[in-house]
């Protein structure tokens, strides 16, 4: 699927992204706009590299990212997911094809329980069950590092195809 350095290239500056995020949420409990923004206005240079085609490729990719936006808005309504967390995902669903991003989230969510749990223990040992905040962009972040390594480099997408 990827043969072309600009690719490589595209993704190596997503990984780096995504490990930035991870860093300043754990850090500060907040992932920058400007973060968020750049990984956005990367996709479409993925999509011109990889070859999508505007019908019916890149429209599933802004589908996925309004219909990512539209259902995490409501978490964040809820309080229940913090706004970089959802601008974040967001700006992934622009760049990992619908049905990965599908594995992505069901990932997301298993390396954020663990998270829960990890963090849980820690506050709860420290005695500051009141302070319990979860850095979920870390567990965003990991799965965005697992879905390209598992699906789009190219030793492990011919693994994963076959």
């Amino acid at each position: 699927m990827l043969d072309d350095p600009f690719k490589y290239a595209l993704l190596a500056a997503l990984a780096i992204a995504l490990v930035t995020a991870a860093f300043t949420d754990l850090k500060s409990r907040r992932i920058a706009n400007w973060l968020n923004g750049a990984i956005a206005l990367g996709a479409p240079l993925f999509w011109i590299a990889t070859g999508m085609a505007l019908w019916p490729d890149i429209a599933m990719q802004i589908g996925c990212a309004v219909a990512t936006f539209a259902v995490l808005s409501i978490l964040f309504a809820l309080r229940a997911m913090g706004g970089g967390d959802v601008k974040l995902l967001t700006a992934l669903a622009l760049w990992i094809q619908p049905l990965i991003f599908v594995k992505l989230l069901i990932m997301m969510a298993l390396l954020g329980g663990v998270l829960t749990i990890g963090f849980g223990m820690w506050h709860v040992a420290r005695r500051q069950k009141d302070k319990l905040a979860i850095p979920y962009g870390v567990a965003i972040a990991l799965a965005g590092l697992w879905t390209i390594g598992t699906f789009y480099l190219p030793a492990s997408a011919a693994v994963a195809a076959g």
